[in-house]
């Protein structure tokens, strides 16, 4: 059975225990809502230095240029 959480008078929402405990998940951590449809994708926003290393071997060379469009 799916997590349900509601919405408050706040417009606040808690993520379940078992969501958050599945993903890992701590106090602070900060969100992106990407709208999808009638609905939202929650991502969590990773750190910088999450994200090192993360475009290693891409070469700035290979990539669609304007020169191509009409």
């Amino acid at each position: 059975m799916p997590q349900t959480a509601t919405l408050s008078s706040k417009f606040q929402i808690s993520i379940p225990k078992a969501i958050r405990a599945s993903h890992h998940w701590e106090a602070g951590l900060t969100f992106a809502f990407i709208p999808k449809g009638e609905g939202v994708l929650l991502v969590p926003v990773p750190a910088k230095k999450d994200l090192k290393g993360f475009a290693a071997g891409a070469k700035a060379g290979e990539y669609r240029d304007r020169q191509d469009r009409y």
